[in-house]
C-alpha cells in the first residue's frame, strides 16, 4: 500500500487566519486641532475552504501538504483604512471527500459534488477601530478591539467512493473478474488472495445507452473488525453506494454460512448498511449443471434475491444487469430518502500510520508573538461605556471573550 496512489484517507493539520487588529489612531492636521478618533477595522484572517473537485480520484496530494495555513488580516490604520483581509485557503478534494475532527473523531462536513465548497475553517473577524466607539460622553476613545485568534485543528479526511453497485465477498470470490467482464475496467486478476489491494472502479453499459458505476473493494475475512486480513479499512467505499451485491463462489462449503458472515462483519463496520438492498451472486457457476444449481439452491439465504453467474462464460450476467439496474433506480433507495449517516471515527475504522503521524511544531510570526504576548493594554479594556449609537453588533463583539 506504501507505493499505492490511491490515497483515502489522510491527516493534516489546518489553520485558519486570525483577524487584524482595529487601529487606535486620532486624525491631526494643521489647523484642526481637535479631528477625533479615525482609526480603521483589522481585516478578517483568511478562511479554510474545501471544495468539490470531479477530476481528482485520490488524496495523494495532500500526502505531502500536511500543513495548511491561510493568511493573518491585516491591522487598520489611520483614516479609518481597513486592513487587508488575510488570504484564504482553498483545498481541491475528490467528491465523496468526508472530514472528521482527527481528536474526537467527530463527524464534520462532506464534499459530495463537482464545485461545492464548504468553509472548514473561519478566519478571524478583524477588531473595530476606536472611531467605532466614539460618542458625546466619550470623544477620545483610546481603545480599539484586537482581532480574533486563528481557529488550529488537526482533522482526517476520508474518501468514500462513489459508485451505484458495490462489490463484497471473500478474496478469490471472482469480484474483479465480473468487473472486467461487465465493464472497461482492468483490475488485477491472479489466483492468490488479496489480489486487490485497492479500489476499483468501472462504468457497467446498460441497454438504450444508460449506464451505472460498479466499485470493487478487497475482499473481507472473517474477523477483519477486529483487524484480519485488510480488515475494514476498505468498507467506507460502500457506504454511500445503492446496492450491494454480495458474491460466494460455486465451490463454497457452506454459501448461507459465507454470506451470514460477509453480513456481520458490514454489520460490526456500519450497521447503516444492513438498510441498503443486497443482492447475492452465486459466481464460477460454469461448473455446476442444472441438477447441481438446484441442490445449491435449497441451501441459499431466504429473502435475498439471488442469480447463478459466471464471468468467464458470460453465465447470467444479461440478468443480473437487470437485477441492478432495477434496484438503482428504485425510488426507495434513492440517497436524498435515505441519508448517509456517517459513523464517528473510532478503532475499527482509523488507520494506525496516519493517527500516529507527528506535525512539527510551528513558530509563530512577530505579529503572532505580539498579539498572545499582551500587545494590548488592558486599560483600555476596563470601564468601557457604549452609548446608544454602538451597534449592537459590535458591543457584542467587544465584550466577547472569543470562545471560538
Amino acid at each position: 500500500m506504501a507505493d499505492s496512489n490511491f490515497i483515502d484517507y489522510v491527516k493534516i493539520l489546518c489553520r485558519s487566519g486570525k483577524g487584524g487588529a482595529g487601529s487606535r489612531h486620532f486624525y491631526r492636521a494643521k489647523y484642526v486641532p481637535k479631528g477625533g478618533p479615525d482609526g480603521g477595522d483589522g481585516g478578517r484572517g483568511g478562511h479554510i475552504i474545501l471544495k468539490g473537485n470531479k477530476n481528482m480520484w485520490t488524496l495523494l496530494p495532500l500526502k505531502y501538504r500536511r500543513h495548511i495555513f491561510a493568511g493573518n488580516g491585516q491591522s487598520g490604520s489611520g483614516g479609518r483604512s481597513f486592513g487587508k483581509d488575510g488570504d484564504d485557503v482553498v483545498i481541491d478534494v475528490p467528491c465523496g471527500t468526508v472530514v472528521f475532527d482527527a481528536e474526537t473523531g467527530e463527524f464534520l462536513c462532506e464534499v459530495t459534488y463537482d464545485g461545492e465548497e464548504v468553509k472548514l475553517l473561519r478566519g478571524g473577524r478583524g477588531g473595530l477601530g476606536n472611531w467605532h466607539f466614539k460618542s458625546a460622553t466619550n470623544r477620545t476613545p483610546r481603545y480599539a478591539q484586537p482581532g480574533e485568534p486563528a481557529i488550529e485543528k488537526s482533522v482526517i479526511l476520508e474518501l468514500k467512493l462513489l459508485a451505484d453497485v458495490g462489490l463484497v465477498g471473500f478474496p478469490n470470490a471472482g469480484k474483479s473478474t465480473l468487473l472486467s467482464s461487465l465493464s472497461a475496467a482492468r483490475p488485477k486478476i491472479a489466483d492468490y488472495p488479496f489480489t486487490t489491494m485497492e479500489p476499483q472502479l468501472g462504468i457497467v453499459a446498460y441497454r438504450d445507452n444508460r449506464s451505472f458505476v460498479m466499485a470493487d473493494i478487497p475482499g473481507i475475512i472473517e474477523g477483519a473488525s477486529e483487524g484480519k486480513g485488510l480488515g475494514l479499512r476498505f468498507l467506507r467505499h460502500i457506504e454511500r453506494n445503492a446496492v450491494l451485491l454480495f458474491m460466494v463462489p460455486a465451490d463454497s462449503d457452506d454459501i448461507a454460512a459465507d454470506y451470514a458472515t460477509l453480513l456481520t462483519e458490514l454489520e460490526r463496520f456500519n450497521p447503516q448498511l444492513m438498510d441498503k438492498p443486497r443482492l447475492l451472486a452465486i459466481s464460477k457457476s460454469d461448473m455446476l449443471d442444472e441438477e447441481l444449481m438446484a441442490e445449491l439452491e435449497k441451501q441459499l439465504p431466504e429473502g435475498v434475491p439471488h442469480i447463478f453467474i459466471s464471468a468467464v462464460t458470460g453465465l447470467g450476467l444479461n440478468e443480473l444487469k437487470d437485477m441492478l439496474w432495477d434496484a438503482i433506480t428504485d425510488e426507495n433507495n434513492r440517497i436524498e430518502d435515505n441519508p448517509i449517516t456517517h459513523r464517528p471515527l473510532d478503532g475499527h475504522h482509523r488507520v494506525r500510520e496516519e493517527d500516529e503521524f507527528i506535525f512539527e511544531p510551528t513558530v509563530a510570526d512577530d505579529e503572532d508573538e505580539e498579539f498572545f504576548d499582551g500587545g494590548y493594554d488592558e486599560a483600555d479594556w476596563d470601564d468601557t461605556e457604549f452609548d446608544e449609537e454602538t451597534d449592537d453588533a459590535s458591543e457584542e463583539f467587544f465584550t466577547n471573550d472569543f470562545d471560538e
